[in-house]
């Protein structure tokens, strides 16, 4: 027992003792490091270690981007060679380094390894899905501004109106025209006494303005199937009077689902629209290339559809996920205007839109003409019902951060944005949303390269 103390306090003696040992060697390290840092870290053995460390750490990058270029399609494989290539000279110059060789191959090695950034910072678009959805924003952005700028300029013609469409959405269009053409009397037009449908107050009436016939082929499609009783549903498509006929060739073929009913009309439809009633009208007489007529027809709806007690009018990016019945159903109150409440923080505030510092006058000055939201918040200021969120979700055309539980929980998902679902650009975490909705046996999708 006394054997064992004696044993145990001769290593605690002993134990104290490295420790001193172990301090005094660090205080003296400690010391000395501050007047001999500068002469290492110039000496060969130091560039030696630095320079191979570079060379071994761009050699690792690059044989990694090797694993995911193999991935890649045959376009790929030019980028793949490059990246072996480079990867194994690195690794081959980074063997043969020694303090004898390292000032003759220190230049050689500075040159592969710029080489090899070079090779990596273009290779990182392919795998970095943030740089890639930042260049395609800023990509968009400036073709924005370039069409802005050709239109301010009048180069292009706004009755056209084809400029803004993708080319497979026009090629779609010019496709149904000629069906139509071909077969001219194989596609009716609309009865002289419309159906009784179109105006009874009792059923449920939607407004949707465009010329994308695929977009509001897909907002009709998901709202019927949405619908508990879809033959009660009534869409009324507004489109300029050059895609009317391809509108109607697509539905004589492809008749809204479950019953449900549409009708078709063409801005001329509606005598009223002249430019002694219409600011917006008389605008585009006089050659504002800004305004979008369409755009701007959700502030008639009451005197375009005057039977009709109240309308829900749908973009035509948007997807129904849920039956809309329940909107007929809101207490409206002595409001005449129902959207979701937005206006947080700095989102949608008057001055956001509205330039003040110009003087108010008729010809929209007050306001950026190619954005309908400011005339809006002025039409509806405080006659507007707020409607619960979960009605609406949107973003789905920026945001690649949206909730999966915000989306499968709103009765309508709103593909705002740029990246809209027939583009090749759009999320793919969202595009199949769209596109289940998509009749694919229309053939003249498949003639028009649409990569549904």
């Amino acid at each position: 027992m006394a054997g064992g103390r004696a044993s145990a306090r001769r290593r605690a003696v002993l134990a104290a003792v490295i420790t001193l040992i172990l301090l005094a060697s660090a205080s003296f390290l400690l010391s000395a490091s501050t007047t001999s840092s500068a002469a290492a870290a110039n000496s060969p053995a130091s560039r030696l270690a630095v320079v191979q460390r570079h060379a071994e750490d761009h050699a690792a990058v690059l044989a990694a981007y090797t694993v995911h270029a193999r991935h890649l399609s045959a376009i790929s494989a030019s980028q793949t060679d490059a990246f072996l290539s480079i990867s194994s000279r690195l690794s081959a110059l980074a063997s043969r380094l020694s303090v004898s060789t390292v000032g003759a191959l220190e230049k050689e090695i500075k040159a592969q390894v710029k080489r090899a950034r070079s090779l990596a910072g273009g290779a990182k678009e392919a795998f970095d899905t943030q740089s890639k959805i930042q260049k395609l924003s800023d990509t968009v952005f400036a073709v924005g501004q370039q069409l802005l700028r050709a239109r301010r300029a009048g180069v292009l013609n706004s009755r056209i109106a084809a400029w803004s469409t993708p080319k497979s959405l026009h090629c779609l269009a010019m496709r149904l025209l000629e069906a139509r053409l071909a077969n001219a009397s194989a596609i009716p037009n609309d009865p002289p006494v419309p159906p009784p449908q179109l105006a009874d107050p009792s059923l449920y009436h939607y407004a949707i303005f465009s010329d994308n016939v695929l977009a509001v082929s897909v907002v009709v499609a998901s709202a019927a199937r949405a619908a508990a009783e879809p033959s009660r549903h009534v869409f009324h498509v507004v489109t300029a009077p050059m895609y009317l006929p391809a509108f109607r060739v697509w539905f004589a073929r492809r008749p809204p689902p479950l019953g449900a009913h549409v009708q078709l009309l063409s801005v001329t439809d509606f005598p009223f629209l002249n430019a002694s009633f219409s600011p917006v009208i008389r605008q585009v007489e006089d050659g504002n290339r800004d305004v979008v007529l369409l755009d701007y027809l959700r502030f008639y709806l009451s005197e375009m559809f005057p039977a009709l007690r109240r309308v829900v009018l749908l973009e035509d990016d948007v997807v129904v996920q849920r039956d809309l019945a329940g909107l007929w159903r809101v207490d409206m109150g002595a409001s005449v205007n129902a959207a979701l409440h937005t206006c947080f923080g700095g989102f949608r505030r008057y001055g956001k839109y509205l330039n003040f510092s110009d003087p108010v006058n008729e010809n929209g000055t007050l306001w950026d003409p190619t954005s309908v939201l400011p005339v809006g918040l002025v039409t509806f200021y405080g006659k507007t019902k707020p409607l619960d969120k979960s009605w609406h979700v949107m973003g789905l055309g920026y945001n690649p951060h949206i909730r999966p539980e915000d989306i499968s929980g709103a009765a309508v998902i709103h593909f705002n944005g740029n990246m809209k679902p027939w583009l090749d650009v759009a999320f793919n975490q969202y595009k199949h949303l769209w596109t289940k909705y998509v009749d694919t046996e229309m053939e003249f999708l498949t003639l028009c390269n649409f990569g549904l």
